[in-house]
């Protein structure tokens, strides 16, 4: 595959939209219940998304193979779980916190290929690399990662995050066991699962929806439209233009500009340990991808 300068923006822009992602759901959730939340951003995204892919003809399983069953396990654990999860955490913990935590993901990702996927194997520089970052989630989840803020909830909101991220690993794997599939349709599918789920939720638990003030809304209108439904989009067209090595790029952004808006819109703090954290899971993240990115810089060079 060619990487082509329009491609590095692509990495570029959705590592900015999902690192201020957190941001955005933190601002978001001043005016509106967590669960709603979720429910409106993964509504809209679900909306918008379903309307391209009918405009493409609703393609969907393009084999004689077919797996509702998984697809419905990726649209639960890709979007509904993990946004619920993530909306309730950042009630309790910074938006910087929650972005170092999605930075386990491709960590997770490693254990659970090698279990579930039989042609994956695990490397020694992928064990290092996996020692390495569970250190840095060990200090992540650890008593002193944040600075207190007094809410009992505080702890259990750090297992949250990292259950998000936990969610999100899975369907990963998931998603590769799945038979020959649609871009879009993969993109716009998991979503309608999701909404359907994360409403339903939102509804038993927290009663209907009020509607809420003018800049939640607007807040609610940018969740659903960039880090949800066009960075989908926008995800599916890197992997099929550039390859999956290539948008694993983000990975390293995410959790930096969580860190960075933060601060610099929410004036987070930011402990040295969750520094320190992040640069732990970070290091393992580089050192367990090691050869596919050296194979990515020859590649670029050559």
């Amino acid at each position: 595959m060619d990487i082509q300068p329009r491609h590095w923006m692509m990495v570029g822009l959705l590592g900015f939209m999902w690192g201020g992602t957190f941001m955005v759901m933190e601002l978001a959730l001043r005016g509106m219940p967590p669960l709603w939340l979720a429910a409106a951003r993964i509504g809209f995204a679900a909306a918008l998304t379903t309307l391209i892919w009918g405009l493409r003809g609703w393609r969907l399983f393009t084999g004689p193979a077919q797996a509702w069953g998984r697809l419905a396990v990726v649209g639960v654990l890709s979007t509904a779980l993990p946004f619920m999860l993530l909306a309730w955490g950042l009630k309790h913990v910074t938006s910087s916190y929650a972005g170092v935590s999605m930075a386990t993901v491709p960590l997770l990702v490693l254990p659970l290929s090698f279990l579930f996927l039989p042609n994956d194997k695990i490397g020694l520089h992928q064990v290092i690399g996996l020692c390495v970052g569970f250190i840095g989630v060990i200090i992540l989840i650890g008593p002193d990662a944040l600075s207190s803020s007094g809410s009992t909830a505080e702890t259990a909101a750090r297992l949250v995050c990292f259950g998000a991220a936990l969610c999100y690993s899975i369907s990963s794997v998931t998603m590769r066991s799945l038979p020959p599939i649609d871009p879009i349709g993969l993109a716009a599918v998991p979503l309608i699962f999701g909404s359907c789920v994360v409403i339903s939720a939102a509804w038993a638990i927290e009663g209907a929806p009020v509607l809420p003030d003018g800049i939640t809304i607007f807040w609610v209108i940018l969740l659903g439209l960039l880090p949800t439904a066009s960075a989908n989009l926008l995800r599916v067209m890197v992997v099929r233009e550039a390859g999956p090595i290539f948008m694993g790029l983000t990975n390293y952004q995410v959790p930096l500009w969580s860190v960075i808006l933060g601060a610099l819109v929410l004036n987070e703090p930011l402990p040295g340990l969750l520094i320190v954290s992040m640069c732990l899971i970070l290091l393992g993240v580089g050192i367990s991808q090691g050869p596919a990115l050296r194979a990515l810089w020859r590649r670029l060079r050559g």
